[in-house]
């Protein structure tokens, strides 16, 4: 199988560019507020279930939402092989292409403090946090550049170096005692008594792990309105380095849809690393040994999101690569060609558009179908407001690349 390392120039896969938009469409949709309408209705198992597949599972499971992240970072991996190898073609040298990765990563990390700092609108100075979905991808995106250029054997000796010496971290991190003082760091014992993990499993509890150890003495560095004391959703820097797992899971992904394979054959193979990855994961994970946990990006975590993002990725090239049905996905592809303005927009637009369509077409317009459904309407106007910006931009040939 030849690898992108040969320099062969390889088309675009549109499929690649659909699966991105279906990601970054899941993101944008926070704005259509399901858990609202579910709160107004709580005998509704229809608002329930759209409800708990917009949001973040508490801390051990998987949502339809906490596939959104470990999808924006798989697909980082992905484009990669692509991408060196279009560079080579145009006859780019290492230490330029070097740079360039360099620049990115700077540019990434900046733009995630960023948009933390926007979004949280209560902050009266910049938020030093790393836990932004582009600042993770800027901190493992310099790792992952230099594996791009090393054999396929490399990455996966990498992917089980960093998923096994990320275990270990956490193993042999003592535990909590029994005198640790949750409330100190944000965590309620009703929390704990419904989601706290038990066992074995306790070396992954929410922010009494090293991960979180780390932020308290790190984040604790930089200028702070207040000590940095209670991690928001358990959310930690270090999960860059389990993340890096993810994306060279995409890096083994791309290289695949690169080769000589014929379609089918390629089809085969994602779809057997999907049902080992989600096995493999869940496996982990009832057993006690390393719970699927998203906040902080477990081992497990990696396996199993990791072969939900093979399996999309399989779905996506069937239908519009080799099915050839690319118009049924246009409507991602023009958000996904877009996707770190799409990201950006959906942080920006909505803090500077809050209450316009309102003040623009009425207060009663949205509740045409009554106070219940309002904020499902008004947040679909958003959402069509936000994906129009995005066309726009597609029809003017604007695409943001970093």
């Amino acid at each position: 199988m030849n690898t992108f390392v040969d320099g062969r120039p390889a088309p675009r896969l549109a499929s690649i560019d659909a699966f991105r938009g279906v990601v970054m469409l899941l993101m944008m949709g926070e704005v259509l507020h399901f858990c609202a309408v579910s709160q107004a209705l709580p005998g509704s198992a229809f608002w329930k279930f759209l409800c708990w597949h917009q949001s973040h599972a508490d801390w051990v499971g998987c949502s339809l939402h906490d596939l959104i992240q470990p999808g924006f970072s798989f697909l980082v991996g992905v484009v990669l092989p692509f991408s060196i190898a279009s560079r080579l073609a145009r006859g780019a040298t290492f230490p330029a292409m070097a740079r360039h990765a360099a620049i990115r990563s700077l540019v990434l990390i900046i733009l995630g403090i960023a948009m933390r700092s926007v979004y949280t609108s209560h902050a009266r100075r910049v938020i030093w946090q790393f836990d932004d979905t582009l600042a993770q991808i800027g901190l493992a995106y310099g790792a992952l550049f230099l594996l791009g250029f090393c054999r396929p054997r490399d990455w996966w000796t990498a992917l089980v170096v960093v998923l096994c010496g990320y275990w270990l971290f956490f193993a042999l991190y003592p535990l909590p005692g029994p005198d640790f003082d949750y409330a100190r760091v944000g965590v309620s014992k009703e929390w704990l008594a419904e989601h706290g993990l038990k066992g074995f499993a306790a070396h992954w509890q929410i922010n009494s792990n090293p991960a979180a150890t780390f932020d308290f003495w790190f984040l604790n560095l930089f200028p702070r309105e207040s000590p940095y004391a209670v991690p928001w959703k358990g959310l930690t820097t270090l999960n860059f380095i389990p993340l890096l797992g993810t994306m060279i899971l995409g890096l083994i992904a791309g290289n695949v849809l690169r080769s000589d394979r014929n379609p089918w054959a390629k089809v085969r193979w994602l779809a057997v690393a999907g049902v080992a990855g989600l096995t493999s994961g869940w496996f982990f994970g009832a057993l006690g040994v390393c719970p699927v946990v998203k906040s902080i990006w477990t081992p497990s975590w990696v396996l199993y999101s990791g072969g939900w993002c093979f399996l999309f990725m399989a779905g996506a090239y069937i239908l519009v690569d080799i099915w050839g049905q690319r118009k049924l996905a246009v409507p991602c592809i023009i958000v996904g060609m877009n996707s770190i303005a799409a990201y950006c927009l959906t942080h920006i637009f909505q803090v500077f558009t809050f209450n316009s369509l309102h003040r623009i077409f009425g207060w009663e317009t949205f509740k045409v179908f009554g106070a219940t459904f309002e904020p499902l309407f008004y947040g679909a106007a958003v959402l069509v407001c936000l994906w129009f910006a995005l066309f726009v931009m597609y029809r003017l040939k604007i695409f943001i690349h970093i």
